[in-house]
């Protein structure tokens, strides 16, 4: 039981900081269907029921911060700024990284993935895909020239690099701020490699 504790753990963390995240960008792009109140309860909020993404994204904060044991709240004002900058860079360098290609599933017509139209599955969960991803998916999509599609490749893979470069860079700001016990929890909870 121990044993399995130590995978999902990692993987658990990872997870919940993705809905974190995208909690967020869902906060900030929701809108109200027609008819309904204004900051109503749920708001019939599309079958999201009662969902709120900013008090999920609390829950989330406060179980870090348990994890990583911390009492004094302007140490912990230091540290939930440099995990959120984490979390947002983690889900830039995920948006266009998915199975099958840029952006997630996708298959020709009728394969996995596949959606109506042009284009199905490209998106990432709460997040839009890179100029550089679309330019390069275009170039797919319409058959271009091998010398294009190498052009927009290495385009997309240049925006991809500066995307982990700027994870990592996140992610070391937080391993600044750690004890040796704090970094070796947040490695465990996956903000932290």
């Amino acid at each position: 039981m121990t044993h399995m504790n130590r995978f999902l753990r990692p993987l658990v963390g990872v997870g919940l900081a993705a809905l974190v995240t995208l909690g967020t960008a869902c906060a900030q792009d929701a809108q109200p269907p027609a008819g309904a109140p204004p900051g109503g309860p749920g708001g019939g909020g599309g079958g999201r029921g009662n969902w709120d993404p900013a008090q999920f994204q609390k829950m989330m904060m406060d179980r870090y911060r348990e994890q990583l044991a911390v009492k004094d709240d302007e140490e912990w004002k230091l540290i939930e700024t440099r995990i959120q900058k984490v979390t947002e860079a983690r889900m830039a360098v995920g948006f266009g990284r998915g199975p099958g290609g840029p952006g997630g599933r996708r298959g020709g017509p009728g394969g996995p993935g596949a959606q109506g139209g042009q284009g199905g599955g490209r998106r990432g969960p709460g997040g839009e895909p890179s100029p550089e991803q679309e330019a390069l998916q275009k170039a797919i999509d319409d058959n271009a020239s091998a010398d294009v599609i190498k052009s927009k490749l290495s385009a997309y893979r240049s925006s991809v690099k500066d995307k982990e470069a700027k994870l990592e860079s996140a992610q070391e700001e937080l391993r600044k701020v750690l004890s040796v016990k704090q970094e070796a929890a947040a490695v465990l909870g996956g903000l932290l490699k």
